[in-house]
């Protein structure tokens, strides 16, 4: 009787086992092995190990090390992120211009950036709470890495009458923050779609928890502080 049960039984149809867009069947993505752009969500950085990261592995580590005679690895400070951040006034009343300053932030960075909002409302201002007031974007990994070697590299030596960055803009416990007063020193930006012209605030956060720490880190990096000769990076 089981072998005639077994007999009875319809075939499965084919393909039928196989979870839908897996290797069995299914529609594969249009996107797959593409880049994400500039507006992607989760963008994905170019392939390999960006330069700066690799030489911070393979030479700055060592020399900080030996410069301030850290025997533990883990007291060797290095960068947790960097943060640009756009303060826009009036981006209530000009929501058009913020969604042009968000875009140059997204080309500049290759990251989606995030509208900050006000937390409390200031009646002398005329701000509500909850109102957009600019953009942020925190960079982290290996695309903090690219960016750092672009601004160093291509953006710092556009910016007019230059005679180096600020070397007191440190918070205390290994922190850097300073301002540019134009976007247009990145190469990314086109100049003939550009609305208006903006500064920004760029954070660069470390693990160092001391100045002299993180202004050493900054140097072996080629920070052009002012005043001094920065260091060729390899």
């Amino acid at each position: 009787m089981a072998e005639q049960a077994k007999a009875a039984k319809p075939a499965a149809p084919k393909g039928a086992g196989a979870p839908k867009g897996g290797a069995g069947g299914g529609k594969k993505s249009k996107d797959k092995g593409t880049t994400g752009g500039a507006t992607d969500p989760s963008p994905k950085v170019r392939e390999g190990t960006p330069r700066l990261q690799a030489y911070y592995v393979n030479t700055i580590r060592p020399r900080l090390a030996k410069q301030f005679g850290l025997t533990n690895p883990n007291q060797i400070p290095q960068l947790v992120k960097i943060v640009l951040n756009v303060g826009m006034g009036d981006a209530s009343k000009n929501p058009k211009q913020l969604d042009a300053v968000a875009e140059e932030m997204a080309i500049i960075s290759g990251q989606r950036p995030v509208i900050t909002r006000a937390k409390k409302a200031i009646a002398n201002f005329g701000l509500r709470a909850g109102v957009p007031v600019g953009a942020r974007v925190t960079l982290r990994g290996p695309r903090m890495y690219e960016f750092l070697d672009r601004f160093i590299s291509l953006a710092v030596p556009r910016i007019r009458d230059f005679r180096g960055l600020p070397n007191r803009s440190f918070d205390g416990s290994g922190n850097y923050t300073f301002g540019i007063k134009e976007q247009l020193i990145f190469p990314e930006i086109d100049y003939d779609k550009v609305e208006k012209i903006h500064g920004m605030d760029i954070t660069i956060v470390t693990t160092a928890g001391r100045d002299d720490l993180a202004m050493g880190l900054l140097k072996e990096f080629g920070w052009p502080f002012r005043g001094e000769t920065p260091q060729k990076v390899a």
